[in-house]
């Protein structure tokens, strides 16, 4: 069954780039109730804070200037929390009826017969991104989707630089080399966070980055089709 299982990691900005994205939402239901009930395949999805997490952190910001980062985390993980069970809510029957917050207690879950489990933030200190390598870790799954708001990962900014170019295939040890930040801040903007890369390349996981605003490329990647998307593994 862990062949037919797949971990998502959905980025916040995806589901809330500035309000909530009913359309986009909308769509990545249609899709993952599809591949449940016509393919056969399971999917354990776990939700960043989005625009909710930086607007509670920035107002925060402003009212106290010196806040601890274990604080402007604490906001970031309950805006996870509440983007989580907007997901809950909409796969309804679908669903396993508890909202995972800690990746090390899953054993609810290994006796469900639910297709999909939703998963959220769990303490400070530690992003969503390494939650779902911690999930992938005890699920015994090695290959995670990462969903952001970019199609590749690339060697430079492309908002910013038009020379920008993209990387399709690349190791881990090179990721981490190239984006050089070894720890975890509140709020940082990064194509994965580097504590869980580390942890990713000792546990060997392949994670794909790709725009999850694309849909039908999500499709084909389920599909074990040609898809569009940047491919960090060892070896």
């Amino acid at each position: 069954m862990k062949e037919k299982t797949y971990i998502l990691n959905l980025g916040g900005s995806l589901v809330v780039p500035e309000e909530i994205n009913t359309r986009l939402v909308a769509e990545f239901r249609d899709l993952i109730i599809d591949r449940v009930t016509n393919h056969d395949q399971k999917f354990v999805i776990i939700v960043g804070g989005g625009k909710t997490a930086r607007k509670y952190q920035d107002a925060a910001g402003v009212i106290l200037p010196d806040i601890p980062d274990q604080d402007k985390d604490w906001l970031g993980i309950h805006a996870t929390r509440l983007n989580a069970q907007l997901l809950r809510t909409i796969f309804s029957e679908y669903v396993f009826s508890k909202i995972n917050t800690n990746p090390h207690d899953l054993e609810d879950f290994y006796h469900s017969r639910d297709p999909i489990m939703i998963a959220a933030g769990w303490k400070p200190g530690f992003s969503t991104d390494y939650c779902t390598v911690l999930l992938g870790r005890y699920l015994g799954i090695k290959k995670i989707v990462n969903l952001s708001n970019i199609d590749y990962i690339y060697d430079k900014d492309p908002r910013v630089h038009d020379d920008a170019k993209k990387i399709e295939d690349m190791s881990w040890k090179e990721f981490r080399t190239f984006f050089g930040q070894k720890e975890w801040t509140p709020g940082m903007n990064t194509p994965f966070d580097p504590v869980a890369a580390e942890f990713a390349d000792k546990e060997d996981l392949e994670v794909v980055t790709m725009n999850g605003s694309n849909i039908e490329n999500l499709r084909a990647y389920f599909s074990q089709d040609a898809f569009q998307g940047s491919v960090i593994k060892n070896g």
